[in-house]
């Protein structure tokens, strides 16, 4: 009994111990060690929102973001969207200063906005801001892809992979498909000739039918299913990226929006796995002679390389294609939109762009030399993507501690660079940042920007520019070039404007022009 009496206290002594260690670790993540790095950062002239147990600054970032989606901007010669698509941003600098610190739960986020740090980050050769781990909604729709996976070997292989796909020669053989899919989307607006037309919709049809056919050799409607399905993922993602789950509860607890992410993945990864073993079966049983050399192709060719270096995995396969499936769509889809909006908005830059597609092709289809030779339409697209850049942030992370300018950066702290608040500096771009002024890149981005290459980042800067910038733009620049040859459009009286991030930022409510046959 004595013994008996022993054996509980030993093990009720160990349980408490035990408690108190986990609360003691709790305490440490949830509480002491925020407060350490906040006065750390705050010693070096960093400051920023108090942070806030749980929940970071979360809680507010919704809010802001909540209260500005509830009021639509009024039409103006201004584009100042900062602060309906980062309002946390455009209040916080203003507060705080041009860099501060953020918390996303017990995650420490440096906001920067200046950019000769950007550049250093985004430039990094000492190879210490490497991507962050993607959290978990991230991962459901990019996987551990081309954009989301940090350097090293697999990220090598995979990225000379992308380039081969999307390098000079391969870009001029996709143009036929581009101009293909352009005639179709132009037969469907000959229905709406005087009307109303929402080309928000439009463009994504005509994106995803650009990237189907020339990535991976097939149609818009054999991969809609895909398509639809990692759109339901983005719209997840963006519902859940300032939810805050507690870590140990999540793993025992999933909530309805993540079952229903982990079946849509499940889903995507069969619907693209179908592709591929269709694209194999057709060289085992002889159909075709090689993978072919469209970026699916290329990728399967990987996947069966006898070399073990060279050989990439069916996962690896799987995350590159959905990487551009949702990259290769959404960027140009709401660069197209914006740009449509903008042109309606100033009809005298359309009429600008409209001049000079005519005079380059006439009523005659877009040319790789003539695309090439479009600077009206270049600094048209250019300044569409500094006032409505595609993407608002770029994130990466302090993987040891180090300098960072002037500043000394502990380790694993998020670094996020806001390329809206870049792109919307006055004193990078001038007092009248907020404007439409396609002519601010007659001389280049080098001009236009001051100088600052770190101040300009829709495709981002250094090793990891995006891959498929030019992709984007020829398909951006045939895309409007034969609409401008068959319509003049303006703005519909139903349009609000209301910019809003969801993976890009996108239209909320669409873009509604006013058709006219020319």
């Amino acid at each position: 009994m004595t013994s008996l009496r022993g054996l509980v206290i030993i093990v009720s002594s160990f349980l408490c111990l035990l408690l108190v260690l986990v609360l003691i670790k709790i305490l440490h993540k949830l509480w002491w060690a925020p407060a350490r790095l906040q006065k750390l950062m705050a010693s070096q002239g960093i400051k920023g929102p108090p942070y806030r147990l749980i929940h970071g600054n979360t809680k507010d970032i919704s809010n802001m973001i909540k209260e500005a989606m509830s009021k639509p901007k009024s039409l103006s010669s201004s584009h100042e969207v900062l602060s309906v698509v980062q309002p946390h941003v455009h209040s916080w600098t203003k507060i705080y200063g041009k860099n501060y610190l953020q918390w996303h739960g017990s995650k420490a986020q440096l906001v920067i906005t200046e950019p000769e740090l950007c550049k250093e980050i985004l430039n990094n050769k000492e190879k210490v801001y490497p991507k962050r781990e993607p959290e978990n909604f991230v991962k459901k729709l990019l996987g551990d892809g081309l954009v989301t996976t940090a350097e090293g070997e697999k990220w090598a292989k995979m990225r000379k992979l992308a380039t081969h796909a999307f390098h000079g020669e391969s870009l001029k053989s996709m143009i036929p498909a581009m101009v293909a899919s352009a005639e179709t989307m132009l037969e469907r607006w000959k229905n709406y000739e005087g009307k109303e037309i929402e080309v928000f919709e439009e463009f994504r049809f005509f994106t995803s039918e650009v990237i189907s056919r020339t990535a991976f050799g097939s149609s818009y409607i054999e991969g809609q299913h895909i398509f639809e399905m990692l759109m339901k993922l983005g719209f997840l993602l963006t519902k859940n990226s300032l939810t805050i789950r507690v870590p140990g509860i999540s793993k025992l607890f999933k909530t309805g929006d993540e079952i229903e992410s982990e079946k849509l993945e499940k889903d995507v990864r069969a619907s693209i796995l179908g592709i591929v073993r269709k694209r194999e079966e057709k060289v085992m049983t002889g159909g075709e002679d090689s993978f072919g050399s469209d970026f699916l192709g290329l990728l399967v060719k990987a996947h069966h390389d006898a070399n073990d270096s060279q050989r990439i995995s069916v996962d690896d396969l799987i995350d590159d294609c959905k990487t551009f499936y949702v990259a290769g769509q959404e960027t140009t889809n709401s660069l197209l939109a914006w740009t449509v909006f903008l042109l309606a908005h100033h009809t005298d830059w359309q009429e600008e762009a409209r001049k000079e597609v005519m005079q380059m092709f006439g009523k005659q289809t877009p040319n790789p030399d003539g695309i090439a030779k479009l600077k009206t339409m270049s600094m048209v697209i250019n300044e569409c993507l500094r006032l409505y850049s595609p993407v608002g942030t770029l994130l990466r992370k302090a993987e040891r501690e180090v300098k960072l300018g002037k500043l000394i950066v502990p380790a694993n702290v998020d670094l996020v660079m806001s390329c809206l608040s870049l792109h919307h500096d006055p004193l990078i771009w001038g007092q009248d940042a907020q404007l439409f002024k396609p002519e601010r890149f007659a001389e280049g981005v080098a001009k236009a920007s001051n100088n600052n290459a770190g101040a300009f980042l829709p495709f981002g800067v250094g090793p990891r520019t995006c891959v498929g910038l030019n992709f984007a733009t020829i398909e951006a620049k045939i895309g409007l070039s034969m609409v401008l040859q068959r319509y003049s459009f303006t703005l519909s009286p139903g349009y609000v404007h209301l910019p809003f991030q969801q993976v890009t930022n996108r239209p909320l409510r669409g873009v509604q022009v006013m058709l006219h046959s020319l």
